[in-house]
């Protein structure tokens, strides 16, 4: 389910405040000093960056009033532990907060559950493959990861398929009495990450924060891949005024990425 609803958990999406990087800093500092009305504020100050994080959860089936909830949960814990010495933005503290607040709740109330003996089998699956794959550069079957396992292949192809459900990347497949490990951590999406994911955030930011005229510069010379020149004959100035508006602009945006 996409995120379209206007009302979710009886807050007007569309009528969410846009605080300024001014008020946000006030806000925090009488929050903290124990304003109960600037907390408030502040919490539904945030709440637009809440539905930008869980956009990425909705297509699971979930009740998006659920992973709404779930998400502000996060996003009060990263108030309560922000710390401004550290000299990094608000939004760049929260949203892995917020995410792994949502992954928790999504692995840990999963309506399918995989047995421990399973997931331990699916995980050392996982590490003969790759590391088979590593010895011979190319990817074994799985008569070679049951030989190398020294088990039977119809329990290899069984615990493998178990955890191969829309929810596996969020099921534990070992435990080794501290931090589990998940299927996801043994997925590799160098495209897909938290922190591409997150820089592509802070760069819509930082676009925003610029005015229409460097905004449409900056779209027709990165994301059309168009000459200084070619931009100057379509917006009717020359080419050194778009160097300029160029620099400019992206000097801006360099304070907020």
């Amino acid at each position: 389910m996409a995120v379209t609803k206007v009302e979710i958990c009886g807050v007007n999406t569309s009528k969410l405040p846009v605080l300024k990087e001014s008020e946000k800093e006030e806000l925090f500092l009488r929050l903290k000093q124990g304003d109960a009305e600037a907390r408030q504020r502040y919490i539904y100050g945030n709440l637009r960056l809440v539905l930008s994080v869980i956009q990425r959860f909705t297509n699971r089936g979930e009740n998006i009033d659920d992973i709404f909830q779930v998400g502000c949960i996060g996003l009060i814990k990263a108030i309560d532990n922000f710390d401004t010495s550290h000299g990094v933005k608000f939004s760049t503290y929260a949203v892995p907060m917020i995410i792994g607040e949502v992954r928790r709740y999504l692995r840990d109330y999963s309506a399918i559950r995989v047995s421990r003996s399973l997931r331990d089998t699916a995980y050392k699956a996982l590490q003969a493959k790759e590391k088979l794959t590593a010895a011979n550069n190319k990817e074994p079957t799985a008569e070679e990861i049951a030989k190398e396992l020294n088990m039977d292949k119809t329990d290899i192809v069984f615990a493998i398929e178990a955890i191969q459900t829309p929810v596996s990347l969020f099921e534990p497949v070992y435990h080794d009495g501290t931090d589990a490990l998940f299927v996801m951590d043994q997925v590799s999406d160098e495209k897909n990450t938290d922190e591409a994911w997150l820089e592509n955030l802070a760069l819509k930011e930082a676009i925003a924060k610029l005015s229409d005229r460097e905004r449409y510069i900056i779209k027709l010379r990165f994301f059309r891949g168009k000459t200084q020149m070619e931009v100057a004959n379509e917006i009717g100035i020359s080419q050194a005024q778009v160097s300029r508006l160029e620099k400019g602009a992206l000097k801006n945006m360099r304070k907020y990425v």
